[in-house]
Order: structure tokens, then sequence, then C-alpha cells
């Protein structure tokens, strides 16, 4: 699809627009309801969904299907992030009112930084086109080690700082505790970070790891990098309040690194496909329709399958400790 300068330039001015108005009404450090997330999860959704028909309308149906199937791919990417969010919340210790303003810079800084990776991926692919192989290569051997994770079963997760973040707490220091929003204090006539500075540059640069799959993912989708920045916008933007609205769900959602495994692998298969393709090799290439059907498709059946699991482990759980109670009191008697 032919994008002019000018739209580009409508594109993000349309985004800052909507951060703008997203900073404004959560301005004021607050909890967070379920109702106001919903509402705001709905309204992002919503959103997305109107820049896609309007892609639709002027674009036709080939950039419309790129993009609803690159936000669909992006948004269940996104939700993996949340568990590291968690986590991150977690070591830090944020005051719950102060979690949406933690989250809402560092999903920009997170969205900057992606912004950055598809520049340099959609320069990268337009004069190497053998790259596409790598990236099918990467995503199906990050499908691999998802499943491997997964069957880990690794449930004493704990947060590490990254390099990059370490470097920034040696050189500049950090308080020992929080100052309402603030970003910077004097203390001991030395100016140093607060931990919400800390804890917003740990979720944006913690995204950038999340990046190296999900940008190769949407690049097997589509190679337009309008569509690429624009389907990435959408689903970081609404992360924030999916962020409390499913915050709960999460541990619920026992499948979801199998779903994702899935959805990657089967990227990566297209992404050779593709690469094959372009050298002359005649191969079936998978749709952008049946690209959207096997994502929705997987998806539906890990959640369904995850709410399964998770309620058949409570049951289990609740069994076993009333079994327990029944022993104490026997033995008691």
């Amino acid at each position: 699809m032919e994008v002019s300068p000018t739209l580009w330039v409508l594109t993000i001015v349309g985004l800052a627009a909507l951060i703008a108005v997203d900073f404004f009404i959560g301005r004021k450090p607050h909890d967070v309801s379920i109702k106001e997330a919903g509402i705001w999860t709905g309204v992002w959704i919503a959103l997305a969904g109107l820049f896609g028909l309007g892609l639709f309308l002027f674009g036709g149906g080939q950039p419309a299907g790129e993009f609803f199937a690159g936000f669909i791919t992006e948004k269940s990417l996104s939700v993996d992030n949340l568990f590291v969010f968690v986590l991150i919340m977690a070591k830090f210790a944020v005051p719950s009112q102060y979690q949406q303003r933690v989250l809402l810079i560092g999903v920009l800084i997170a969205l900057v930084l992606r912004a950055v990776f598809i520049a340099a991926g959609a320069a990268i692919l337009a004069s190497f086109a053998w790259v596409f192989y790598i990236f099918g290569a990467f995503l199906i051997y990050t499908a691999w080690k998802l499943i491997q994770e997964a069957r880990a079963d690794e449930e004493d997760e704990e947060f590490e700082e990254n390099k990059l973040l370490k470097a920034a707490e040696r050189r500049f220091g950090v308080a020992d505790r929080y100052h309402g929003t603030k970003l910077w204090i004097e203390e001991n006539g030395k100016r140093v970070m607060t931990p919400m500075l800390v804890v917003m540059l740990a979720i944006g640069t913690t995204d950038v790891l999340f990046a190296l799959d999900s940008i190769p993912a949407i690049f097997g989708l589509t190679q337009d990098p309008y569509i690429v920045f624009t389907a990435n916008a959408f689903a970081l933007m609404g992360l924030r309040q999916l962020y409390f609205l499913i915050g709960g769900l999460l541990r619920k959602l026992v499948h979801l690194s199998y779903g994702l495994s899935v959805i990657l692998g089967f990227i990566g298969v297209k992404l050779v496909l593709h690469a094959l393709h372009e050298s002359g090799v005649h191969v079936p290439e998978i749709s952008i329709p049946v690209s959207l059907g096997v994502i929705c498709g997987v998806l539906v059946v890990t959640t369904i399958t995850s709410l399964r699991a998770s309620k058949k482990q409570a049951e289990a759980e609740a069994a076993a400790a009333e079994s327990g109670d029944a022993s104490k009191d026997s033995v008691e008697a």
C-alpha cells in the first residue's frame, strides 16, 4: 500500500493525540477499577477496528486483512508481556495507585523502541530478501523454546534487571522510596532517580526482548512498515488497561505459551515459504485470510482449554484441602 509522508504525519499526530487524551484522563494517580479498565480496553479495541475499517475503505481488503492479522497477533503476544509486568510491579513494590502511570510511560518507551526496530527491519528486508529465512527460522526456534519453557513449569519466577537498567542505577543512584509521581529528586545534594523512573525504564526496556519475536512475527504477515507500525501501536497502547482488566485471569491462561508457540511456529513456516517463493521455488504461500483464521482459532482453543484446566486444578485443590481438614479433625478427635 502506498503511504504518503502526509499520511504518516497525520497518523503519528493522531496517535499522539489519543495518547495525550489517555494521559489527561488518567493523570491523577488512583486505583483502576475493573469497570474503568473494561471500558478503556473496549475503546482501544474499537479504535483499532475503526482504523482497520478505514484501511479497508481506502486501501482495500488486503491491507485491512494484514492489519487485523498483525493487530491480533501483537495483542496476543503482548498478553505474555503482562506476566513479566506483574513480576516487575511486585519486585519494585509499586503502589497500586501509581501503577497506571508507570505502565503508560513504560509502554510509550516500548513504542518508541519498537518504532526503531520496525524501521530497521523494513530497511533490511527491502535490501536482503534472504533475511526472511532468518526471521522464519528464528520464529520456529522461539516457538520450540516457548514449549520447552511451558513444560518446565517454572513457578518461582523472578524479574531480573537488564544490564542497561543496572548501569543507570549505578550511574545516577536510586532513592530509597517513592515520592509520588516524581521521577527525579534531590537527595544529600545529589540528583537521583526515584523508584518510579526505574520501574518505567524496566517495563520499557524489557519490552525490547519481546519485540525480538513479535516484530519478525508481524513482518511474516505483512511487509508494509505502515501496517506493522500501526498494528504495534494499537496493540501496545491498550496494554495498560488490559493489565488491570485481566490481571487476575493471567494465572488461569495456563496454555497461553502453547498457543503462542503454535502461532509463532505457523508464521515462521509462512515466512520460510515466502522466502522460497521469492527465490523462485514454486511452493504454496499462505494467504492472509488463512493466517487470520489460524491465529484466531488457536487463541480461542487456547483460552477454552486454559480455563477448563484451571477450573479442574481449582477443584482438585479444593478437594485436597477438604480431605486434609477431614484428616486433621479425625486426628484431633
